[in-house]
This record gives structure tokens, sequence and C-alpha cells, in this order.
């Protein structure tokens, strides 16, 4: 299993991205071993904001019609919480509320590895799929 990151769902749906390349054939090889995909809807809701600012409403229907493909993680008021929590002990570590959420998801499912383009990964102890 592979988490996906908003940086790597951005980089997919718009072309113009200098990381589209490298997104579409990382996720193409993904897809082709059986690899599935987790996330969380803080992700979700980030990626779909930003394709629909950048993009447009269609491009971000797209997006959200294919997360229905992932495995989506529910943030509940708990988890929410510790990530707040993490985020106020990060300081001046520019790492979101939604980066927290994702480390705390990927521990929690014991996942190592993202499709992102966000080094904050890779401080945070996992690593970043890279074909």
């Amino acid at each position: 299993m592979i988490f996906l990151d908003t940086s790597a769902i951005y980089a997919l749906a718009d072309v113009e991205d200098p990381n589209h390349e490298r997104a579409r054939d990382r996720f193409r090889v993904l897809l082709g071993a059986g690899e599935d995909f987790l996330t969380h809807n803080y992700v979700l809701l980030e990626s779909i904001a930003l394709v629909q600012n950048r993009l447009g409403l269609p491009s971000a229907l797209r997006v959200a019609r294919e997360a229905q493909r992932f495995d989506v993680e529910w943030v509940d008021e708990a988890m929410h919480d510790e990530a707040m929590e993490r985020l106020a002990r990060a300081g001046q570590r520019r790492v979101s509320l939604v980066d927290q959420v994702s480390f705390l998801v990927m521990r929690r499912r014991g996942v190592a590895a993202a499709l992102a383009f966000d080094r904050d990964f890779v401080e945070e102890g996992f690593r970043l799929y890279e074909g």
C-alpha cells in the first residue's frame, strides 16, 4: 500500500505541473503492480479545492470521482485533535495540519512510502516512492 498525497494528486491532474510526468509514470507503475492507494479525507478536500481553484470545477469533479478508487481514512475528532497537538509542538516547522494527519494515518496503517513530492514525508521518517 502506498500513501497518496495532495502533491501527487495535483501533479496528476495538471499537465502543466512540473511533476506531472513523474506522477503519471509512477502512478501507472503502481496501478500495474496492483498496489493499493491510501489517503484521507483531508487530503481529498485539499486536493479537490486546489484543483478547482487552479483548473476549474470539471477537473475537480474528475479528481473526486477518481478518488473513489482509493482507500480513504476518514479523520475523526480524536485524530484531528492529535494532529493539532503535533502541529502545535512542531512550532516553526512548515508542516501543515493535513501533513500531520497524513503522518498519523501512515503510522497507524503501517504504510512506509508515499507517492508525494513533499520532502516533509522524508523528514518525518517515511520514504517517497520514486519508481
